[in-house]
């Protein structure tokens, strides 16, 4: 039975446009060696039920768990995490897909 795909979840507000951006430039790098892909990158949110903390949703697939931690815990990635959260807060969570 193959691995379920994983998938970075984030909700977030921005607070620094400028600060976000310069993350934002450095981040798909860092997604290439773990086969991490965007399946949503902001956009348009339509809430229909309950309420949504945040206006701005990402999320990002991966092959694997493995893949998704590793990608989180790379010296690449750790190295933009600051510029990420100086300039937003919000959710990031890592959750499995159906296998």
């Amino acid at each position: 039975m193959p691995m379920p795909k994983a998938y970075a979840i984030v909700q977030e507000t921005i607070t620094d446009q400028d600060g976000f951006d310069a993350y934002r430039k450095d981040v798909l790098d860092t997604l290439k060696p773990y086969g991490g892909n965007f399946v949503i990158r902001g956009g348009t949110t339509t809430v229909l039920e309950g309420a949504w903390a945040h206006p701005r949703l990402v999320i990002i697939e991966f092959p694997s768990r493995d893949a998704a931690e590793g990608w989180y815990n790379s010296p690449a990635y750790q190295k933009i995490v600051p510029l990420r959260l100086k300039s937003s807060h919000g959710n990031f969570v890592i959750a499995d897909g159906v296998a």
